[in-house]
């Protein structure tokens, strides 16, 4: 059992509240409340609209532009977006790496000047993939290059994820932190979003000719921009108090230990968990995103501008349910809501592909709205969890190393995956079934979690202490 599960058990009240009495950023009391959490919110989601829309500019492009423009023509469009895809991957595969370092370095710093970091990382190389020459003019290196930059990108945001969302759930109050952790989850699918519009205005401004060569580059060259806004307003954040007690009591007990190799060694069962609720959630936000496109820009030839189109009204709607879902955890609890997402989501593919070969604009837009709400209810509640599977002095690396290895094969290969089985069988129902099973893993696991709706931080860290025989924090 997790500290974070033996906390909820062992706090002795109703629907696993924390009797703790404390109070300030991680409590119910005034330093929890008003502007200053609002700040705290509005720094982290900026930022991480930042860094997940240099994301997944990349995996629109991926789909639309990159299997033309960096790779050979073979004759067949999919095998232009597999290869596409393949350099797509090499991202998921750094965030693990991004992961470890960041998160050793989140825990022992702090999650301000790594968020700093980060962001600064991903905006630069964002910014030279705009300006890399294609195939036609430099061969193999041409896509040499976009993989190396890919990697540099994804290695950064490994290190995002996991501090966006601490500097979040570390400061909300304990009754309520699925919903305020629940916004920068919410800031995906902004970044999402700008990175359609972009695309979008583009292609409906420019010609086919004219978007292949040089337009797409305006989106990433655009990152520039963003990428100081972002940097400017997480300047302005402060470090939850809790957090800055378990850094001092490290400093204080040489024997305290922290990062990467202390949550592999005390908490292998939270990181497997993190990654079992992580597998089935990355593997269907990508199949709706990414593999929609390809489905129906290859089998029904769908205008790229509409399907951009479609994904800027789900994006929109995704953002709204996001916190609303959030408040559900908070109420209903963690596990109930995430089971709903796990079970609703196996059955998304099995009408939604019956609807985009309806080819009718409205219906292909409900489809892919309803798949992204259904994955909301794993999404939003996703980082309350993983806070509170962990304690401070290791939350940064065991958040960021559960959910960032399990992109390796859930995320990266899902679009890949499901390309190559419909090249293969020129059907959608392999993918259905990958997700089926994707979902009843993640369903199981939720299962094996304990509640812990409404428990206090400090109770999971004093938990810990006690566990492994530790100094406890000011606060117990």
């Amino acid at each position: 059992m997790s500290v974070g599960q033996r906390s909820a058990a062992g706090a002795g009240q109703p629907d696993g509240h924390s009797s703790s009495k404390a109070t300030g950023a991680t409590g119910n009391g005034p330093a929890s409340k008003g502007s200053g959490l609002k700040k705290i919110v509005a720094a982290s989601m900026v930022g991480t609209v930042v860094e997940w829309y240099e994301f997944f500019l990349y995996a629109t492009a991926a789909t639309l532009v990159f299997g033309k423009y960096f790779f050979p023509p073979t004759g067949n469009e999919l095998d232009g977006i597999i290869q596409a895809f393949l350099t797509y991957a090499v991202g998921f595969v750094a965030r693990p790496l991004g992961g470890i370092v960041f998160g050793q370095i989140g825990d022992r710093l702090g999650r301000k000047p790594t968020l700093q970091l980060t962001i600064v990382i991903v905006g630069v190389s964002t910014f030279l993939m705009g300006c890399l020459p294609g195939f036609a003019d430099l061969g193999y290196w041409a896509p040499a290059m976009l993989v190396a930059l890919r990697f540099i990108q994804g290695f950064a945001l490994g290190g995002e994820w996991g501090g966006a969302v601490l500097l979040v759930a570390e400061h909300s109050p304990n009754k309520s932190r699925g919903f305020w952790s629940s916004w920068p989850q919410a800031a995906v699918p902004v970044g999402n979003l700008l990175a359609t519009l972009v695309l979008f205005i583009m292609s409906t401004t420019l010609s086919s000719a004219a978007f292949l060569g040089w337009g797409w580059r305006v989106a990433f060259w655009l990152s520039a921009v963003i990428v100081f806004v972002g940097y400017y307003i997480r300047t302005h954040v402060t470090e939850a108090p809790i957090f800055l007690e378990a850094k001092a009591l490290v400093e204080k007990e040489q024997a305290v230990s922290y990062g990467v190799g202390e949550v592999i060694r005390k908490y292998p069962k939270g990181i497997l968990q993190a990654m079992g609720l992580r597998f089935a959630e990355n593997i269907m936000y990508y199949l709706v995103v990414s593999f929609s496109i390809v489905y129906l820009k290859s089998v029904h030839k769908y205008d790229t501008s509409s399907l951009l189109l479609a994904l800027l009204i789900a994006h929109v709607i995704h953002f709204i349910v996001i916190p609303q879902i959030g408040r559900l955890a908070d109420s209903w609890g963690r596990k109930p809501v995430y089971l709903i997402g796990a079970i609703t989501g196996a059955t998304w593919p099995f009408f939604a592909f019956p609807m985009f070969d309806t080819k009718n604009p409205v219906v292909i837009v409900a489809a892919v709205t309803i798949g992204l709400c259904l994955h909301a209810f794993m999404y939003a509640g996703q980082p309350a969890i993983m806070t509170e599977l962990f304690p401070t002095r290791m939350r940064y690396s065991g958040v960021s190393l559960g959910s960032q290895v399990t992109s390796i094969f859930a995320g990266s290969l899902a679009p890949l995956l499901a390309t190559q089985w419909l090249k293969d069988t020129g059907s959608w129902m392999p993918t259905a079934i990958y997700l089926v099973i994707a979902c009843a893993i993640t369903a199981v696991v939720v299962l094996t979690l304990k509640e812990t709706r409404g428990v206090a931080l400090e109770d999971v860290d004093n938990a810990d202490a006690v566990r492994h025989g530790l100094p406890t924090g000011a606060r117990a």
